[in-house]
């Protein structure tokens, strides 16, 4: 595709301040953007000329609907279509105004809700974000909007996440005034999306897959990941031309696709965007979503988004590159000499801070079911947070500890030993993919995110620790008599008592877990160990204290939390159960059957005869069927004492007895398949699935 085509067709789709600039009058235009640039609440006038523009561009674009787009707390997005259709003095017209742009209502009991609502309390609003861009897809007007119940408690993810970007833009601006600087500050993000391909016959004859999203069973198959063939390996033309469709329907919706490409293991591969801020690059990570499940499946595939579809091989991800930034400058470069940049070193030493006081509220940002398979697993990180920084800037930051002067080193040039090679600098500091919480040069790439989170979350606990790091410096640096020498005291010493964060070397290890427990970190391996430190005193009154989250909203977060963890665990239990019932037990018995007959037909010959194997084989078969009718009973009674538990106590029975009980009945069927033949076991296995798009 030429240049001149992909910039034609970019944001073919959207409302776009282009659009809008060329559409609305200019004092309308002026009085929007003035509105978003300060924060400040639209006029019903302002709406009701926006919503005419906007109406009449859609349609141009064959819209007949308009829908309020929201994100409530189910972890996807949700919509309802009405007509631009009116009934006026008997006759059809056409209208779309400010108010129904601006407001529109739904059923919040339907939506979870933690108690905040109940089914006689319906009435919920959904309301205009107008600093989300408007769009056209499939023949509707999509309007993105926040959600709230009638009581205005939030219950949807972009609520917060535009509390705490209001937050640290604030905090920011009071920060940067101390170097006599001004201008809104911007909390962007770029987060890199993970998936698998599959194609869609194998997926159809997996129960569990389109139920559950992720394979219950499946042995090992004979090649996995172990050559490393299939990172940023040739792209088959199959999924080449799926990207190429991913990528040109994402660009008409002006999302900046840019990097595309095959990830570890079989077929898994990665798509990341450019940054973008927060709310906007949330909004495009549900549509990049969306798109992907979409496409796939014209192309006869299926996208998995599931952290750990398949085990034994690596899971997928969802990395959050966070950072910071002015319409001048990005406030976490480094620059040519770090060492003397000041601002940069504060606000570095803030995010320091904040990942070390809300470690746990960053794990549980992170915490679900199904990211519990993925973190600490093949190429995932561990569950505990550590930063990783660097060799050069932790020098720095240790010698302003200590009081010292820092000696630069000189920058190595790369030896590669060819000699037309032209010669360039390294880098000072090598990457760590191992590193939960890595700077990598301009932005922190937060590593723990499932790939089919919303990334909401995690920006909404960056912006609001960062908010109160920065919060404390300026209440201790506004006065300042010496303010350099003030500011270089205080980022020593706020170093010194959270550099224990700070971690460069290999996570994998099991040597970081040991020293992790000696410094004192935290190590939630589950969804509920977290969790439960959610309504913790310090973190209730983090999110109240800039207004992101009230203690009403947060307890309603956590019920919500232990709900969906604890439904998701028992339908993938009550899955594995009837596909052992009605799939893989009978092609077992008929096997073993099959087996039986055979070891019975010999030895009714009356011919002497070795008889080993076939003896061997039906052993092996009894052992195995017996292990899972014994897995299947405990799991079954697992799955009867979480139905009549609530809350907490149904999702600690999640965690400590169902899933060692599906661990248990897994084994035993894995270690079936691996002896039952193939049109006996009747379900795609491992090396049918991750190889089922052969070209």
């Amino acid at each position: 595709m030429k240049e001149n085509k992909i910039l034609s067709v970019f944001g073919k789709y959207v409302f776009s301040d282009d659009v809008m600039a060329g559409r609305l009058p200019k004092e309308t235009y002026a009085s929007l953007q003035a509105c978003i640039a300060e924060n400040r609440p639209l006029t019903l006038e302002i709406a009701n000329v926006v919503a005419t523009e906007m109406k009449n561009w859609a349609m141009e674009l064959g819209a007949t609907h308009f829908t309020h787009w929201f994100q409530p707390m189910t972890g996807v997005t949700a919509e309802k279509h009405d007509s631009f259709l009116e009934l006026e003095q008997g006759k059809p017209i056409v209208k779309f105004s400010g108010k129904m742009l601006i407001k529109g209502e739904s059923d919040a009991s339907s939506f979870p809700s933690g108690g905040l609502r109940a089914t006689f309390e319906a009435r919920g609003y959904t309301v205009w974000d107008p600093t989300s861009y408007a769009f056209v897809k499939g023949g509707t007007l999509y309007i993105p909007t926040a959600f709230c119940s009638y009581g205005g408690e939030s219950l949807d993810k972009k609520t917060p996440l535009l509390r705490s970007m209001e937050v640290v833009d604030r905090e920011a601006r009071k920060v940067l005034s101390l170097f006599g600087k001004k201008g809104k500050v911007t909390a962007t993000v770029g987060a890199e999306q993970e998936y698998f391909l599959i194609d869609k016959s194998v997926y159809e004859k997996r129960f569990d897959l389109f139920t559950c999203g992720r394979t219950l069973y499946g042995a090992k198959p004979p090649k996995g990941q172990e050559l490393d063939d299939h990172y940023f390996g040739k792209i088959k033309d199959r999924v080449a031309s799926y990207m190429a469709e991913l990528d040109r329907e994402l660009w008409e919706l002006g999302v900046f696709a840019k990097t595309k490409h095959n990830e570890a293991a079989p077929a898994q591969h990665e798509l990341a965007p450019i940054y973008e801020t927060n709310n906007i690059a949330a909004d495009h990570n549900q549509l990049m979503m969306a798109l992907m499940k979409s496409i796939a499946n014209r192309h006869g595939m299926v996208c998995l988004l599931h952290e750990k579809p398949f085990e034994g091989v690596s899971g997928s991800g969802k990395h959050n590159n966070w950072s910071l930034q002015t319409e001048e400058e990005n406030l976490l470069r480094a620059g040519s000499n770090p060492a003397e940049n000041l601002q940069f070193l504060l606000f570095l030493t803030a995010v320091i801070k904040a990942v070390d006081e809300y470690q746990d509220l960053l794990r549980i940002s992170v915490a679900s079911a199904s990211n519990d398979h993925r973190l600490g697993a093949c190429e995932a990180p561990p569950a505990i947070l550590s930063m990783f920084l660097g060799g050069e800037l932790t020098d720095i930051l240790e010698s302003m500890d200590e009081g010292k002067n820092f000696c630069a080193k000189q920058a190595d040039e790369l030896v590669t030993g060819v000699s037309v090679f032209t010669h360039f600098n390294k880098d000072k500091n090598d990457r760590n993919r191992t590193s939960p919480f890595a700077f990598t040069g301009n932005k922190f790439e937060f590593r723990m995110v499932g790939s089919m989170q919303s990334i909401a979350e995690p920006n909404v606990v960056l912006n609001s620790a960062v908010a109160k790091s920065l919060s404390d410096f300026y209440d201790e640096l506004k006065d300042a008599t010496d303010f350099p020498a003030a500011c270089k005291a205080l980022i020593g010493r706020v170093y010194h008592d959270h550099k224990r964060i700070v971690y460069n070397g290999n996570n994998y290890s099991e040597e970081w877990v040991k020293e992790a427990e000696k410094r004192g970190l935290s190590n939630y391996k589950t969804t509920v160990d977290a969790a439960v430190h959610y309504l913790d005193r310090k973190n209730i009154d983090l999110f109240s204290r800039f207004n992101v989250l009230t203690e009403a909203e947060m307890r309603s977060r956590y019920e919500i939390m232990m709900e969906v963890y604890s439904k998701q665990i028992v339908i993938e239990a009550d899955t594995m159960l009837e596909m052992l019932r009605k799939d893989i037990l009978p092609g077992v018995l008929k096997y073993k059957s099959q087996a039986a007959e055979c070891y019975n037909a010999v030895a009714a010959t009356g011919i002497e005869s070795d008889l080993s194997v076939e003896e061997d084989l039906l052993l092996q078969l009894g052992k195995q069927t017996a292990a899972m009718l014994s897995g299947e009973k405990a799991l079954t009674a697992a799955v009867a004492k979480v139905k009549e538990a609530y809350s907490q106590a149904k999702a600690e029975l999640c965690r400590d007895e169902v899933l060692p009980a599906m661990l248990a009945l897994r084994e035993a069927v894995d270690a079936a398949e691996t002896i039952v033949g193939r049109e006996y076991w009747g379900l795609p296995d491992y090396g049918d699935i991750l190889y089922s798009v052969k070209y």
